[in-house]
């Protein structure tokens, strides 16, 4: 199964590992190419997608963390929906919209807490947890021609009588959708998946809006402030990734105080793009 990562400055996905092989490169473009890549139909079977996590003053952050305005990712949700609209791949489309935590609000639902396996036996010591427990809820959108309007989906049908849809569901369905050869681990083997929701049209919807509404521009006065403000533990800690990439390991990240500096210092990252 062929596969991308597009990314705005550094991908965290090279936080993993496995992905850091010379025979990787080449999966990993900018988000300039993935727009170039929809008009000409070269698209891989899955498509991962990262926002830019630093603010330059004519580039402003859209990854919606704190404190960046949330208005940028609502803008760089329109282009690519927009893009993937008006593409030749959007009749075998899936693009699925999500978040890795809730942003801070309350939710008054309560957090699973029974019958969820721990993925891989490995429990933290300091704090104690045994990941046996899920964690409050987050928004995933679902959009394609595929996909009946309006539709809700509460709960998965299985595949255990405690089976909840979480983050774990993604590479669950990837492993239905390919006839992939195991799960990763007991995580995925037990959450819930999504292909339901492929399953009430006999044919792609033609009615689907070409366009998003307009998204506001941010205050001028607000952009200048994120690209002067404080760099966050995780904008650090790519720093020093995209430091590690290139080699250099002189600890000069540690110095860098905000956005701004921080966009210089990451630039060793482009390494990974095929493009250089």
């Amino acid at each position: 199964m062929s596969w991308r990562i597009y990314f705005e400055e550094i991908p965290s996905a090279l936080m993993m590992k496995r992905l850091r092989k010379v025979e990787y490169l080449r999966n990993f473009r900018t988000m300039e190419q993935f727009f170039q890549d929809l008009k000409t139909g070269d698209l891989p079977t899955y498509a991962w997608m990262e926002p830019r996590y630093y603010s330059l003053f004519n580039m402003p952050a859209n990854d919606q963390h704190p404190a960046h305005a949330v208005n940028e990712g609502e803008r760089l949700m329109k282009t690519i929906y927009e893009a993937l609209r008006a593409s030749p791949a959007w009749n075998d489309s899936l693009l699925m919209i999500t978040y890795d935590e809730h942003g801070g609000f309350y939710d008054h639902f309560p957090t699973p807490l029974h019958d969820i396996p721990n993925p891989d036996g490995l429990v933290s010591v300091k704090p104690a947890f045994n990941f046996t427990r899920l964690g409050v809820r987050i928004p995933v959108l679902m959009i394609s021609p595929w996909v009946a309007k309006g539709g809700v989906m509460h709960g998965p049908t299985g595949p255990l009588p405690s089976s909840q849809f979480d983050h774990s569901s993604i590479p669950a369905f990837l492993k239905k959708w390919q006839n992939l050869d195991d799960y990763l681990t007991k995580r995925d083997a037990w959450a819930g998946t999504f292909e339901d929701v492929f399953l009430s049209l006999q044919a792609p919807r033609t009615d689907c809006p070409e366009t998003l509404p307009a998204v506001p521009p941010p205050d001028e006065q607000f952009l200048l402030q994120q690209t002067m403000q404080p760099l966050s533990h995780l904008q650090q800690t790519w720093i020093g990734l995209a430091r590690g990439l290139s080699n250099d390991g002189s600890g000069v990240h540690e110095q860098l105080q905000t956005e701004m500096e921080g966009v210089s210092a990451r630039m060793p990252a482009c390494l990974v793009c095929p493009a250089c």
